[in-house]
């Protein structure tokens, strides 16, 4: 099935990717997508957390055929509260100018879907026209969530659970996946337990005093304190990280507030982020960074504030769950396209929704064996177009199974 619908769900990706949208601006997206699942005889609902769409599709056979309900239309009628599997894709693009030449590149300025939420999107797309075929051949609920706003604070997760997501249906179970670049075509990966860490953005203003570029003695210098302060905060990884924690802090960007060649500028901002896994510690290293910093700003004279802007937890997946997408990708894809991953230090949102549900976020490979290899949030990521197909096959093949495997329990 999801052959035969292969080049449709392409061409809904070619059509997303020519249209990216910034997060929190996803206005077309969410039309587009509610108009596919509206065709595929759902009723979504728009607008959740601003920009979202989620959908529901209930199970009109399996346990109860066998017990001699009829099939009843989603149209109208309230849904059981019986179990239901959430399956779950973003579709926020990034501000990147996109350089692959490709003959469906972005549209949109200066936006590009460059972390593959095009792709995850229509493989969604193509599970759920799959799953509301086959609907007659399992029972239980299907929550299909289409997320806008995973790449800005606060999280396109985070803003739907606020906006009554979950208000009448909660999930028992959820999943997600992402592409993976450094992953070829036809391979899926995915650990257990703590997988992606969580994250926090920080945004210092370092204050001086400014003057004339040729009279150093009469300044502070905002950005040779800035300097030191970066130097300093190295400590906080490699002198106080536990070496079994680990842990990423980066400093991204660095700014200042009116200077040129000859003027010494009153401040200086800087941006970063700090990743870590466990919750004690993610804490203390707010205080660290704080504590540096502003050390070091006083020490020369100057001043440091520091902003954290607390972001989205460590990913952490559920055993059971997990080991279900395993097996099942196992059994739809060979043993010998699976594998176990290791930590990674970027992080999802979808974590928000791990804190209520349990569930797994695995991978997905989408690199061309042979071509050279791109990386996520780059101007040329590429994505081999035939992991479409992968995709939405085995998101659907994996939410029948969830949903028969609970009924054998």
């Amino acid at each position: 099935m999801a052959h035969a619908q292969r080049e449709e769900v392409i061409e809904w990706r070619r059509w997303m990717h020519r249209h990216p949208e910034l997060s929190q601006e996803e206005y077309g997206t969410m039309a587009f997508v509610a108009e596919r699942l509206r065709a595929m005889g759902l009723e979504p609902r728009t607008g959740i957390g601003k920009t979202g769409v989620m959908a529901m599709l209930r199970g009109t056979g399996g346990a109860e055929q066998a017990a001699g309900i009829a099939p009843q239309s989603t149209a109208g009628t309230p849904l059981p509260a019986d179990y239901c599997v959430a399956l779950r894709a973003d579709y926020d693009a990034l501000p990147i100018a996109e350089c692959t030449g490709l003959d469906f590149a972005s549209e949109n300025p200066g936006v590009m879907h460059a972390c593959g939420h095009d792709m995850h999107t229509c493989s969604l797309l193509g599970a759920v026209k799959i799953l509301t075929q086959l609907r007659d051949q399992f029972c239980g609920s299907l929550m299909f969530i289409f997320e806008p706003s995973e790449e800005k604070y606060p999280g396109g997760a985070r803003m739907m659970m606020q906006d009554g997501l979950f208000d009448e249906v909660m999930p028992n179970e959820i999943y997600s996946f992402h592409c993976l670049p450094e992953m070829d075509f036809g391979r899926v990966g995915m650990r257990k337990g703590k997988y992606m860490a969580s994250t926090d953005e920080l945004y210092w203003t370092v204050r001086g005093k400014g003057g004339h570029g040729a009279t150093p003695h009469l300044n502070v210098d905002p950005i040779l304190i800035a300097s030191h302060i970066v130097i300093a905060l190295q400590q906080v990884v490699s002198r106080n990280a536990a070496p079994m924690s680990p842990t990423v802090l980066t400093i991204g960007k660095i700014e200042d507030v009116g200077g040129r060649t000859n003027i010494t500028p009153d401040t200086v901002k800087m941006e970063g982020i700090i990743r870590s896994f466990d919750p004690e510690w993610r804490l203390r290293t707010h205080e660290l960074i704080r504590r540096i910093s502003s050390g070091v700003a006083e020490a020369m004279g100057g001043e440091c504030d520091l902003f954290v802007d607390e972001g989205y937890p460590p990913v952490i997946n559920d055993d059971a769950c997990t080991q279900q997408v395993h097996d099942n990708a196992c059994a739809f894809l060979g043993a010998g396209n699976v594998e176990w991953l290791d930590l990674r230090m970027t992080a999802e949102d979808f974590a928000f929704y791990q804190q209520k549900i349990p569930g797994c976020y695995f991978r997905i490979g989408i690199h061309e064996p042979g071509t050279p290899f791109s990386n996520l949030h780059r101007p040329n990521l590429i994505v081999d177009e035939r992991s479409l197909e992968l995709a939405n096959g085995l998101i659907a093949y994996n939410a029948i199974k969830a949903l028969q495997n609970r009924i054998k329990q």
